[in-house]
């Protein structure tokens, strides 16, 4: 008998009833079972409820942008394959999306003849993707832990991911992300599950290269090469042969530098400082960056083709108060090392002083994280267990004062009086009573937030400092709509 099951679980998110009935008769046809809604706050929420293996959108609906909407999108657990597509097409905004990671953005005026096979590709390309990423991630997790990778979030787990499918090439690197966010340590990953582990991981601080000596240290001497060189000296970029050659904060490298480095990654030869004769030299090449080099590129200071050449692969790597779920597990891994390294008995943490560390913002990131943790079990002595006093005070002071902050925006402005009710029947009790006055002051302030907004949904989020699928779950808490206070007809616009 033939299988008649579904081959994957679709949500289509499209406002345009006609085109979305010839969809779904399509998508349907080809066994995959479709379920639709009208727009991306309706999207957000269905996704997050249920779970869907492969999202269909509109690129523009009138609650807002497609690419607005794809990392909540992709906040769950199991984020679905996003599929954008569109019957003009807009290259911004194609160019958002698919930095973003959707698997594909689709300009046809028919998309309804053309998505259903699209989808049957995403599908196979899901499947094989969690099938290998498994089998991978399972042979390599004991040396993804040892080299210090930490965290289960998913924005994580998709950086793991992708250094794994970067170590089993040779190509170009260019990783970037905030100081403290791991850039390095990715790096000597990459090297360490690589063809090319056996040999040297040579580190070029970019940085401290002194400009008069840079391509000295960089490429090396002759002995009398110039006055001072009274031997002969190797250089840094010969260290790396057969091995990997990681470039720290590529951004600071002199211009002229820049210049002869481009030399060497599209020929892989180098001229040692007082020679005539190019030597050949085999490396791979990472770099790693907290600049925006585009912007460089912009001003000058940077050159566009070596950003080219360094960038056959990107991995961005996300801050820390971007994946606030694996602060837990990394203070437990710096405590575990530290104490092992210090030779001392584990602390053990309070709920308190975890509760601090998610809720600071960790401008420093993983590097500062472990620092606070490292000073906590110093400054608690004897004391087996950490509690916020032992935290850094600048740390404890933003996190109260963002508290605060937070009371002040949620704190109702009036307080109701009740007259006239002598019996206990007459009075609600205290959460009944607090229920009812936090329902009815939310519906207000969003309300007043929509109208302000003309019911933009990113300027909601700016001004209430809540995630767009916080603001989507309180919109359908309260029955309310962001299109409904878009600009318009003001009779047909609610208040």
């Amino acid at each position: 008998m033939a299988n008649t099951q579904p081959l994957a679980s679709v949500l289509l998110i499209d406002s345009d009833q006609q085109l979305s009935t010839s969809l779904l008769d399509s998508l349907e046809s080809s066994s995959l079972t479709t379920t639709h809604v009208l727009t991306l706050q309706e999207g957000v929420v269905e996704n997050s409820t249920n779970g869907y293996e492969i999202v269909i959108l509109r690129d523009r609906l009138s609650d807002g942008l497609a690419s607005e909407a794809i990392a909540d999108l992709q906040a769950c657990e199991n984020a679905p394959e996003l599929i954008i597509f569109t019957t003009s097409g807009d290259p911004k905004e194609a160019a958002k999306a698919l930095k973003a990671g959707v698997w594909d953005y689709i300009i046809d005026p028919f998309p309804d003849k053309t998505l259903p096979s699209i989808a049957h590709r995403a599908l196979r390309y899901r499947n094989n993707k969690v099938e290998s990423t498994v089998q991978r991630l399972t042979a390599m997790s004991s040396d993804l832990r040892r080299n210090g990778i930490i965290g289960g979030s998913k924005i994580m787990q998709n950086c793991v991911d992708l250094t794994v499918r970067i170590a089993e090439s040779d190509a170009n690197v260019l990783i970037d992300g905030e100081s403290g966010t791991g850039k390095e340590l990715f790096a000597a990953t990459i090297h360490n599950l690589s063809a090319r582990a056996e040999n040297n991981f040579a580190i070029v601080d970019c940085a401290a290269l002194p400009s008069a000596l840079a391509e000295s240290i960089l490429f090396g001497h002759s002995k009398g090469a110039f006055t001072g060189a009274d031997k002969e000296q190797p250089g840094l970029i010969p260290q790396a042969h057969r091995g990997t050659l990681f470039l720290d904060e590529i951004g600071e490298l002199p211009l002229d530098i820049q210049k002869k480095f481009l030399r060497i990654i599209q020929e892989r030869t180098y001229l040692p400082i007082g020679t005539t004769k190019e030597k050949k030299i085999d490396f791979r090449l990472i770099a790693a960056t907290n600049k925006d080099l585009q912007a460089m590129i912009d001003e000058g200071t940077f050159r566009e083709d070596l950003l080219f050449r360094i960038k056959t692969f990107h991995l961005a790597l996300p801050s820390l108060r971007s994946r606030v779920a694996d602060i837990a597990e990394l203070a437990y891994h710096c405590r575990d090392k530290f104490c092992k390294r210090e030779k001392i008995k584990k602390k053990t943490f309070s709920p308190d002083y975890l509760l601090v560390l998610t809720r600071y913002d960790w401008p420093g990131n993983v590097r500062e994280l472990f620092q606070a943790v490292e000073r906590s079990i110093i400054d608690a002595r004897e004391s087996s267990i950490l509690y916020p006093i032992h935290l850094p005070p600048a740390i404890r002071i933003q996190v109260a004062h963002k508290k605060l902050w937070q009371n002040q925006k949620e704190e109702t402005p009036q307080k109701r009086k009740v007259r006239g009710q002598k019996t206990e029947d007459a009075l609600p009790s205290l959460k009944q009573s607090r229920e009812k006055a936090v329902f009815s002051q939310e519906k207000i302030y969003l309300k007043k937030l929509l109208s302000l907004t003309n019911g933009d949904i990113k300027k909601c989020c700016h001004i209430a400092a809540v995630s767009r699928s916080r603001l989507y779950g309180l919109l359908k808490k309260h029955e309310l709509s962001a299109r409904d206070y878009a600009p318009g007809d003001d009779i047909c616009r609610k208040r």
